[in-house]
């Protein structure tokens, strides 16, 4: 793009010096400063086309992942920051803050103890624009607020403004030669800005479309078009993968004792202990009701049921904060696999993985099961012999 845009220069310099008029007056134009001033026009049109390239670049991108590391790039390029960390909500309708921090255009760990940026919120939707973070600090009063950012030093704070208020902030921090921010970087700093928070804005809009706004997970919906797509990618590359059901104990006599509002935090806690336990490219979802689903890729059935194991012991030893002490909660889960050999549709696989549940509410709860159909068999008599 940089040697296209020198090309151009070239040629347009070439067609306006040949001009007979321009050179029996050079020397009048450039004592009047004409000529500085057409070099000053050509920079800020040069500047303007590499911001339009850089901008669009990350608009283009279509994952966050992708959105975070070319803006990373494209910054450190143009001057090199300490530090690049982004604070967004997932949900916009809770406090909930993810963290994602860059150094020498690697992951790094900020280690900030951030728990929402709702105190940003009412200053930044007064003035929607970076501002220089001891100058943020003055005019928001407020140390508590801001005292968790200082152990990492910023030196810019970057609204990401939407529809429904303040999605979140973008650190910069000082230059690596502790030089300060020219006014030029500043104003390149905004004006790329303008791309990154209304990429992230989109990705966002499209994440929360997806999403169980009460637990944060990914909804059903979601959830069988991963499913489906899993399939495909399973016949097409031979790995197996797996499906894990899994249902809160009891839950219905646990809302008739103690109130709806209680088995809500029951379900919100429970959601951040499956997203704590599963990958990132894992899919944990909500079902429906108390009910949860997550898809491992490219996992062999013993190793999901390691992670139902894992999930099982970490939701048994979970506290859920509540005005009054509420009993330990339990859930019970079905594990199933396939392969590129199944032959199976999204309905039969979760059909066999609630048939592995079913078999762990049969044995007695807050037990893991793998479906086997001689398993599945022995349950079904044993219910039958019971019954009569």
């Amino acid at each position: 793009m940089e040697n296209d845009i020198n090309l151009e220069k070239e040629e347009i310099e070439k067609q306006f010096f040949s001009d007979s008029r321009i050179v029996e007056n050079h020397d009048f134009l450039e004592s009047i400063g004409v000529f500085d001033y057409i070099d000053s026009f050509a920079k800020e049109i040069r500047n303007y086309k590499t911001l339009l390239t850089r901008g669009l670049d990350i608009f283009n991108r279509t994952s966050l992942d992708e959105i975070l590391e070319a803006t990373v790039l494209q910054i450190s390029d143009h001057f090199l920051p300490s530090f690049i960390a982004f604070l967004w909500k997932p949900i916009q309708n809770r406090s909930d803050i993810n963290i994602r921090a860059y150094r020498n255009y690697k992951l790094v760990d900020l280690d900030l103890k951030i728990g929402n940026i709702t105190p940003f919120e009412a200053f930044f939707k007064e003035f929607p624009k970076p501002i220089n973070f001891e100058a943020l600090a003055k005019e928001l009063n407020n140390e508590e607020a801001v005292k968790p950012y200082r152990a990492i030093r910023p030196e810019i704070a970057v609204p990401i403004l939407g529809p429904f208020g303040l999605y979140g902030i973008i650190f910069v921090g000082r230059k690596m030669l502790e030089m300060p921010y020219t006014r030029e970087e500043l104003a390149f700093i905004q004006q790329l800005m303008s791309f990154v928070s209304q990429a992230l804005k989109n990705h966002l809009h499209y994440e929360h479309a997806l999403r169980d706004v009460k637990t944060g997970l990914y909804n059903h919906g979601f959830f069988i078009t991963r499913l489906k797509e899993e399939i495909i990618r399973t016949k097409r590359q031979g790995h197996a993968s797996s499906v894990i059901v899994m249902d809160v104990d009891k839950f219905k006599d646990f809302n008739d004792t103690y109130g709806h509002l209680a088995g809500d935090q029951v379900l919100e806690k429970l959601a951040q202990v499956i997203k704590q336990s599963v990958r990132t490219e894992d899919t944990p979802s909500r079902f429906g009701g108390e009910e949860f689903t997550v898809l491992l890729p490219c996992t062999e059935i013993n190793t999901a049921w390691k992670i139902a194991e894992r999930l099982r012991n970490r939701v048994s030893s979970m506290r859920v904060p509540w005005e009054t002490r509420l009993p330990q909660i339990t859930i019970s889960l079905g594990v199933f696999a396939f392969d590129k050999d199944s032959e199976l549709d999204t309905i039969d696989i979760l059909r066999r993985a609630d048939e592995a549940l079913y078999v762990s509410k049969a044995r007695g709860r807050n037990c893991s099961t793998i479906w086997d159909p001689s398993v599945i068999d022995s349950i079904q008599r044993e219910q039958e012999t019971d019954s009569r």
